[in-house]
């Protein structure tokens, strides 16, 4: 029998002298995988000017790329709304970085068919492909045909007035995936399902620091891959934990909140001051920009994504309850401690609260996910 562990994360962007600590408190939980996949959300270069369209132009030094990989990494998505926040030449660098440290790019590359091609490996006689894309793009950041950049997977928003004859009455949100990114994703699941024994899915997506909020166009995309062979999505980008669906016996963890990133400061000392940063703080109250940990407190919880598959079948979703301290450093938790039960009730609130009937249930320092019919 064939059988491995697939790890997946969320955000990953180390910035800080001692590059390695910032994965001191996870490495031997990533090193314990068989295939680790995370959300590689920042430049790795020396090169390049923020873009003027970057709201958070977000750059790392290239050892990072060795770090991540040290820490227990095999594949990152670089498909996300910070892949060109510091143009071309350090787009290309942080292609050139990864592969150079042995970490395996998806998502992202220098024309369209590059960044719609899987990442495939081999684990222990099985061939997985990793798939990524982005829904969060700022104008140009997405490949085309001549132009770098990463996979699209855009969305359609639509305001309905709710109340016709009340003038400035709030609107009802509607969102719906493009129809060819969703077509050209589609075919791509399919190609990467005849290709591979596993298929897996990353999309950069969703409602940032909304707390719990899914939006109509992700279950659109998650249903839609899963019914053309996807084994599990991975989602990221909203920098909290949102709730996990199980759809005809697949995960689709909708995001994998922070884990070992660096406070926005960090990045760019200015950016607390900025509009930008202030139309942020709006949307969850707990962001506190006279502290050290300005993100929300909802942010500190976070979690690995572990799917066990044999001869090629999921045969078990799991999760591994962390928590981000105030250095933005990730801890994996045990089942003794206090906050493992705190990351639980967490995602049973925001899970619930989305209509969603996923049962998370502790075993020993794990969590399986299941839903109903499976326990």
């Amino acid at each position: 029998m064939s059988r491995f562990a697939l790890l997946a994360t969320g955000d990953v962007a180390p910035r800080r002298a001692d590059l390695a600590s910032m994965f001191a408190k996870v490495r031997g939980a990533l090193r314990g995988g068989d295939l680790v996949l995370g959300q590689l959300e920042t430049t790795l270069s020396e090169r390049g000017s923020p873009a003027p369209n970057a709201k958070l132009a977000m750059r790392a030094p290239p050892e990072a790329a060795r770090a991540i990989a040290e820490a227990g990494y095999d594949v990152v998505s670089f498909a996300g709304n910070h892949c060109l926040d510091f143009g071309p030449d350090a787009f290309f660098d942080t292609l050139h970085h990864a592969h150079a440290a042995g970490l395996a790019v998806c998502g992202a590359g220098a024309d369209i068919a590059a960044a719609r091609r899987p990442a495939i490996m081999t684990v222990g006689g099985t061939r997985v492909a990793v798939l990524a894309y982005s829904s969060i793009l700022p104008q140009g950041y997405w490949a085309e045909a001549r132009r770098p950049g990463c996979a699209p997977m855009r969305a359609i928003t639509a305001y309905e007035q709710i109340e016709t004859d009340q003038p400035g009455t709030p609107a009802r949100v509607h969102t719906f995936p493009d129809r060819a990114d969703l077509r050209a994703l589609r075919a791509d699941v399919r190609a990467a399902r005849a290709a591979a024994d596993v298929v897996v899915v990353s999309v950069h997506w969703g409602i940032h620091f909304v707390p719990a909020e899914i939006a109509d166009y992700q279950r659109d995309i998650a249903w839609a891959a899963i019914d053309d062979g996807a084994d599990a999505i991975l989602g990221h980008h909203p920098h909290i934990l949102k709730g996990v669906e199980i759809y005809k016996g697949r995960p689709i963890f909708y995001s994998l909140g922070n884990f070992a990133i660096e406070q926005p400061q960090a990045f760019d000392p200015t950016i607390l001051d900025s509009p930008s940063f202030k139309d942020l703080m709006a949307l969850n109250p707990g962001m506190d920009p006279m502290q050290a940990f300005v993100c929300p407190p909802d942010s500190r919880k976070t979690m690995i994504a572990k799917l066990t598959f044999e001869d090629g079948r999921l045969a078990r979703t799991a999760l591994i309850p962390a928590d981000i301290d105030d250095s933005s450093t990730p801890e994996v938790l045990a089942r003794s401690d206090k906050r493992f039960d705190e990351v639980v009730r967490y995602l049973e609130q925001i899970t619930n609260s989305q209509g969603l009937d996923t049962r998370y249930r502790s075993d020993g320092d794990e969590v399986l996910v299941e839903t109903p019919l499976s326990t």
